[in-house]
């Protein structure tokens, strides 16, 4: 394959010196380069902001907004006991291989995601499904095990994509799904290009071509953007910079907010984090404002548990954990570390994680906590962090909305174990009454707050730089997704 073809059309417009806007296509940036390209077998949301409604489509979806509509559902029914789900698949909906979508495929999707084999990161959220049945090629039956308040809700993630069996054996390098636009190719360490899928089945792309470039150092991503080299940024890595695209016609600055709780995530398990005391101190240890300014250059909302603070439900706990070194020292002491101790602080490649790493590891020595700083890429930190429990600290945004069910999970990276938790979490799961589901939500914001199970630093904000004739880009990031399905260029 030569290097033309593997640029795309893009590539020989630029060569000719030709716009390439003219022709319908798009260059992205993007920090983070996805492990592989399926969203049903990893936790790295970078497979969801290239994938996400582009590639693959879910029974749900995620608007903008934040709300959850139809996917490839187009209606369903839900019996009064709301334990059985009847979706109405859209007719003529095609995989982009030619294949039609059914009720057999929906099936086949959450089985694999529900089997005890399953790789799915979020496996929880499909834990509570009893039976999923055909009734015909384009109504498949859903029963609950119990009732199920955030069902619909859940059908929306990109864990949750409907995917075909015969696409299985490729997926993670050629996926296949029903999106507005399909895969194309992928030069790993560079690019990912997707085309305009002629068969979509509901309004189309009004793109041709689009390029994922990868771009991990903020200063690349800053130039590259100021050469024009690329149209978009979403995430754009350094936010010091935002002041000179807003101030430069050729550009638009959208700044919005996402669901992802900026933490610093403790081993629950580990020792000495194991002592409620330690978490404590680490907590008290760290000023967010100095954090945010240093990591984000003021771009963030402080938080003290892991909860949305544009959320309805939000309590604001920051008080809880304020920045009190002294108070540290001496629940350190208590602990029976007074002298302090090691522990690792493994960083993933995200800028807010680097740099944030930077200043909490000072903080944190000033109360005599040394930590061990290792920067690992995206797929090195997934295999040690994420699934090899393998650190001590680690700094992490997480993304995915409304997730703050991850703490009744005792395997998950972190470790949290609490019996009170997961009957909270189960009674919250069967509460169908607002106000009492809003009780149990201030309830669980607590307990984590109360067991200082991770050090809550901010919810991430989202700075977008594109060229100024572009329209459609999402301001908000309500689901971790680069969608641009109905993005164009303005004449």
């Amino acid at each position: 394959m030569t290097c033309v073809r593997n640029w795309g059309l893009a590539g020989v417009l630029a060569l000719a010196g030709i716009s390439a806007q003219a022709q319908g296509d798009i260059v992205v940036g993007l920090q983070l380069e996805p492990p592989h390209l399926d969203p049903t077998s990893a936790a790295a949301g970078a497979i969801d902001q290239v994938v996400y409604a582009n590639v693959f489509e879910g029974l749900t979806r995620f608007d903008p907004d934040g709300s959850v509509g139809p996917g490839l559902a187009e209606s369903w029914d839900i019996s009064e006991d709301g334990l059985v789900y009847s979706f109405h698949l859209r007719s003529g909906v095609r995989f982009h291989d030619g294949t039609e979508l059914d009720a057999k495929d929906v099936r086949f999707t959450l089985d694999r995601a529900r089997d005890d084999t399953s790789q799915n990161a979020q496996k929880a959220l499909f834990a509570g499904i009893e039976t999923v049945k055909v009734i015909d090629p384009l109504t498949v039956q859903v029963t609950l095990k119990a009732p199920d308040g955030s069902f619909l809700f859940n059908m929306a993630w990109g864990d949750a994509v409907i995917v075909a069996p015969e696409s299985i054996g490729e997926i993670k390098h050629k996926p296949v799904g029903t999106g507005a636009f399909m895969f194309d190719d992928w030069v790993q360490g560079d690019r990912i290009e997707l085309v305009k899928y002629a068969g979509y089945w509901g309004e189309p792309a009004r793109l041709d071509h689009v390029t994922f470039k990868f771009i991990s150092d903020p200063t690349a991503a800053f130039a590259a953007v100021m050469a024009e080299d690329v149209d978009a940024f979403p995430g754009f890595p350094a936010p010091e910079n935002l002041p000179q695209f807003e101030a430069d016609p050729r550009f638009q600055v959208l700044v919005g907010s996402t669901e992802g709780e900026t933490i610093l995530s403790i081993n629950n398990k580990l020792a000495p984090l194991d002592d409620v005391r330690v978490r404590r101190a680490i907590t008290h240890a760290i000023d967010r404002k100095s954090v945010i300014d240093g990591a984000m250059f003021g771009l963030g909302t402080p938080i003290g548990t892991h909860f949305a603070p544009h959320h309805p439900d939000y309590v604001d706990l920051t008080s809880q954990s304020a920045y009190a070194p002294e108070l540290a020292r001496q629940l350190l002491t208590e602990a029976g570390y007074a002298d302090g101790f090691t522990i690792t602080l493994k960083l993933p490649p995200p800028s807010y994680a680097r740099r944030g790493g930077e200043i909490i590891a000072a903080q944190l020595r000033s109360v005599g906590i040394e930590t061990e700083v290792t920067n690992l890429e995206w797929a090195q930190w997934l295999e040690q962090v994420f699934r090899g429990h393998d650190f001590g600290l680690t700094i992490i945004s997480h993304t995915e909305p409304f997730d703050i069910d991850i703490y009744a999970r005792p395997e998950y990276y972190f470790q949290y174990d609490s019996a009170a938790f997961q009957a909270l979490m189960a009674a919250l799961k069967a509460e169908a009454d607002p106000e009492k589901r809003s009780d149990l939500l201030v309830q669980a914001q607590k307990m984590i707050a109360d067991d200082y199970v991770n050090a809550y630093l901010f919810q991430l904000a989202i700075p977008t730089v594109a060229n100024a004739r572009l329209r459609g880009l999402w301001r908000d990031a309500p689901t971790q997704a680069t969608d641009l399905t109905a993005v164009y260029w303005d004449k």
